[in-house]
């Protein structure tokens, strides 16, 4: 099209591509909570044979199973009353409190300022999720809690497990009936079927030589047996489209089917790392630190999103209710592709598309 505002986000995404960072992609960008651009690009697998992308190709969203189905699940025990977010985690899991741990909070798990290690030791060949649920009640905090942040799976895996001790159910359960269902996002799911498989984007290859395909890449979770709170989640383009406007029109007060209230969402979208501390994170979602380069150059202070290793991303500005979702498999097929100036240089583009057009 000529004249078209978002051709430079095309041009972004195409040459990306053609230099390698990526297969493929697909992305939407939405304002005043409409999607207002979506592209396809490239392809979905390029080994053992060439498949182009779609629109509906489904991807393993990495970490983005934190703030999209971990963090939402905590603050629904908040809104109820079951959860207390300055009081200690062991409060809620007596054996969290071993080797120091007694005094993490549940909002310094969720801000990523609990002082634990960024992973679980993956030198050793452990299986099994109760292996890992014993090394994290036995870790040790690197740093003081509340002094520094350090993004780590560790936080969220202990906020899965919270879940699952206040719900009685596995964490893939509680989110699908209590987050996925109310939001009717069918195509988002845990431990895909064999049948989900052929539309999902293959990841790379794991240790043994066998190219991962509906089987979550994390190689923690993968250990756990394929759910846990940091990593796990399946989901497509459109689902995660309805995600953001249902969640920035609850946020805006407008009707919307997100299952928090509009409160909630402010308190989890706005800073709550401890006092002073520059790095800035709301409960689950980032808005300033160094993994925001996904922001651009013009979204404003108050937007807020995340990133995944496997190469998505959602970024959310809640005064316009813009959002700016990328979803690619840059792992695909040897692990080596690169999106972090893609992030940024596509939200740069698209805020200032969306300028352009007088949205």
């Amino acid at each position: 099209m000529p004249n078209d505002p978002f051709s430079p986000v095309e041009a972004i995404f195409r040459k990306a591509i053609q230099d390698g960072k990526m297969p493929g992609a697909v992305a939407a960008i939405g304002h005043e909570g409409q999607m207002v651009w979506k592209g396809v690009f490239g392809h979905r697998a390029l080994t053992p044979t060439v498949e182009a992308m779609t629109w509906d190709t489904i991807f393993d969203m990495a970490s983005l199973t934190k703030v999209l189905i971990t963090a939402p699940a905590i603050m629904q025990f908040y809104e109820r009353g079951l959860i207390t977010l300055d009081k200690p985690a062991c409060h809620y899991l007596p054996a969290f409190a071993a080797n120091g741990k007694q005094n993490i909070t549940i909002r310094q798990l969720l801000t990523h300022y609990s002082g634990l290690a960024p992973d679980l030791d993956l030198s050793f060949a452990w299986q099994g999720k109760q292996t890992a649920v014993q090394m994290v009640m036995n870790s040790q905090p690197q740093t003081p809690p509340g002094e520094r942040f350090v993004y780590s799976d560790i936080n969220f895996i202990t906020l899965g497990l919270i879940v699952e001790q206040l719900s009685g159910q596995s964490l893939a359960h509680y989110a699908t009936a209590h987050i996925l269902k109310p939001l009717d996002l069918n195509n988002s799911f845990f431990l895909p079927t064999a049948k989900q498989k052929p539309d999902i984007a293959p990841t790379q290859y794991d240790e043994n030589g066998t190219l991962l395909r509906g089987v979550v890449h994390d190689p923690t979770t993968r250990r756990m047996g394929g759910v846990a709170g940091h990593a796990g989640l399946f989901s497509c383009a459109q689902d995660t489209v309805f995600y953001a406007q249902a969640l920035l029109n609850k946020l805006a007060g407008l009707p919307s089917p997100f299952p928090l209230r509009a409160e909630t969402l402010y308190l989890m979208s706005t800073p709550q790392q401890p006092a002073g501390k520059t790095d800035l994170r709301g409960l689950g979602w980032d808005i300033a630190t160094h993994y925001s380069t996904a922001r651009g150059a013009y979204f404003p202070a108050t937007s807020f999103g995340h990133t995944g290793f496997t190469g998505t991303s959602i970024w959310l500005d809640p005064t316009s209710r813009s959002f700016v979702i990328i979803l690619t498999n840059r792992v695909h097929p040897k692990g080596q592709g690169n999106v972090v100036s893609l992030r940024r240089d596509v939200a740069t583009a698209a805020a200032l598309a969306l300028r352009s057009t007088g949205y």
